[in-house]
């Protein structure tokens, strides 16, 4: 029995070795090498983990996500001039964000009262969410009827319907850019058929779904507001093949044909030019110029034999004579205009 007994500097041998998770009951501690340099077996490197949250499911490809953004970049760019030209101010619209999201996140990030407008888009199934922010909403609406530039404090109230009808018109240049938009993926018939003020009354997916949400930011002058478009992903499930990166930048590198040329040129033929001539240029003071009378003659230093130059669309294009032809005035064209090139 004495043998099994340890001595005291066994006891922290073994101490020391739980410590140092190595067993040092058969000797002294040594250093033990992770990994052989010398093995053919390579050492294990370490994974990298991305999180998932099954809460809010990536649904919508990546190919799917950069087309909506490339389409509705230039969507916000054409909307802005649009609605420049209706308010006759300077609107700068911009696209901020293009996110995935379920419905009751959306909705519950929305301010209440709102102007929550329920869309139909055909073929798509189901409805769309368009909602306009109330901070940027009314001064539109102020700078529809009238107002100022000078920013003036946000109302938290419902629409009036006199204020409705005027939304309708904000809301129709959308869609109409909109549609244009989506015109290479797929032609939308779209349009509103409600209104609500309180978007958690409007439930046209389950909460847990899956939507789209793309997110402008509208800027008049000082002030600023948001404009969301909600896109449930059921709606575009059926057509998601055609939501890539690939396809939506395709249709800018075909080839042209021999009936699209023609087309063009048929277009171009009828487009209207402004043609004008100069006879001759001088200068005159005032006071000769309030003593014209009819049958005077202004002496210039162009010879008569100088070609003219005709412009077309203020451009100097030709250089002609001048003549008669059938009893009306004419120019002969000569040759193309040449510009004078800077000596030295």
């Amino acid at each position: 029995m004495a043998d099994n007994v340890l001595s005291q500097a066994e006891v922290e041998s073994l101490l020391n070795a739980m410590e140092t998770g190595t067993d040092s009951a058969q000797g002294p501690v040594t250093a033990v090498p992770t990994a052989d340099p010398n093995s053919s077996r390579p050492s294990r490197s370490r994974e990298k983990v991305t999180p998932y949250d099954f809460k809010r499911p990536e649904r919508v490809g990546k190919d799917q996500m950069r087309a909506l953004q490339s389409m509705h970049e230039g969507f916000s760019r054409n909307f802005g001039a649009a609605l420049s030209a209706l308010l006759r101010s300077i609107v700068e619209v911009k696209l901020t964000s293009v996110d995935q999201l379920t419905y009751s996140e959306f909705v519950f990030s929305l301010e209440n009262p709102s102007c929550f407008n329920l869309l139909v888009a055909e073929p798509l199934e189901g409805n769309l969410i368009l909602d306009i922010n109330p901070s940027i909403l009314y001064p539109i609406i102020d700078r529809l009827l009238g107002g100022g530039k000078e920013s003036t404090p946000t109302s938290r109230r419902p629409l009036t319907e006199i204020e409705l009808t005027l939304v309708t018109r904000i809301t129709d240049l959308f869609l109409v850019e909109l549609k244009e938009a989506w015109e290479n993926v797929l032609p939308l018939d779209l349009r509103v058929v409600r209104v609500e003020s309180n978007p958690q009354l409007v439930q046209i997916v389950p909460p847990n779904e899956v939507v789209v949400l793309v997110s402008f930011e509208l800027a008049i002058g000082d002030v600023r507001g948001m404009i969301n478009l909600c896109i449930p992903f059921n709606s575009i499930e059926r057509v998601s093949n055609k939501l890539t990166a690939n396809t939506w930048f395709a249709y800018g590198s075909t080839e042209a044909t021999p009936e699209s040329r023609a087309s063009m040129g048929i277009h171009l033929d009828q487009a209207p030019v402004e043609l004008d001539v100069i006879l001759a240029e001088t200068t005159i003071s005032m006071e000769d110029l309030l003593d014209l009378r009819v049958g005077d003659v202004i002496t210039t230093e162009k010879d008569s034999r100088t070609p003219l130059q005709v412009n077309v669309n203020g451009t100097p294009t030709f250089q002609a004579f001048a003549g008669a032809f059938k009893g009306r005035k004419a120019i002969q064209i000569e040759r193309s205009y040449e510009r004078k090139r800077p000596q030295g």
